[in-house]
């Protein structure tokens, strides 16, 4: 008799772990948005948000060419303000120093500027990868003599603008914008190209965001 009580008595325990068992929810059924989120995952929302809202306003290039890195400067503060990719064309044989001395006749920069038959210059890459998905391309470059300095020439020669906005930005001392939108454009033949915009050598991310602004009004 006490050896029946005391199996009836452990049955009846062992019944009891299983109902509490299963009355527990277990932490992989937990739905995910009781998890709270961890600081990382805080901070990737607003990468998140902003790939959303490139998606939906287009992909945008910032190409340029800078021979003393004020221009790439400003095409960094293009880039990030717009979630745009940047796109630098560097000339097959750079630009040294002495090459831009547009103070000595004999630099290649004067020697070029004299002889419009040395201005193809050729490239490391005239085109980039995926050149069909950007709706929108910014084109930056220095001024040189008025114009745009020639290097850009030969990415936009290269390329179909057709179906993108167009927009150049140069820098200079103290040369403005000139004409030098306008014969890219030429150059092209196609694409919807706008009013560009001059900055100073000493370009500041505050001028490339109001600039900017105003294009979206």
């Amino acid at each position: 008799m006490k050896k029946f009580v005391t199996l009836f008595l452990g049955l009846v325990m062992v019944l009891s772990l299983s109902a509490c068992s299963s009355q527990s929810p277990s932490t992989s059924a937990m739905p995910e948005s009781s998890v709270p989120e961890s600081s990382e995952a805080q901070s990737s929302r607003p990468e998140s948000t902003a790939k959303t809202t490139e998606t939906e306003t287009g992909n945008t290039l910032v190409a340029f060419f800078s021979a003393t890195g004020n221009t790439e400067e400003a095409a960094n503060y293009i880039a990030e303000i717009t979630g745009g990719d940047l796109f630098e064309l560097e000339p097959s044989e750079p630009y040294t120093s002495e090459d831009l001395d547009w103070t000595n006749d004999n630099s290649r920069v004067s020697q070029e500027y004299s002889n419009e038959e040395l201005r193809d210059v050729e490239l490391v890459a005239d085109t980039v990868e995926n050149w069909d998905e950007y709706e929108t391309v910014f084109i930056g470059y220095p001024i040189w003599w008025g114009v745009a300095a020639w290097p850009v020439n030969t990415f936009v020669d290269a390329n179909d603008f057709s179906g993108k906005t167009v927009i150049p930005f140069c820098t200079s001392s103290s040369s403005g914008l000139g004409e030098s939108g306008q014969l890219l454009a030429n150059l092209a033949g196609t694409g919807d190209w706008q009013e560009g915009q001059r900055f100073s050598s000493s370009v500041s991310e505050e001028e490339v965001q109001e600039w900017l602004s105003g294009l979206n009004q």
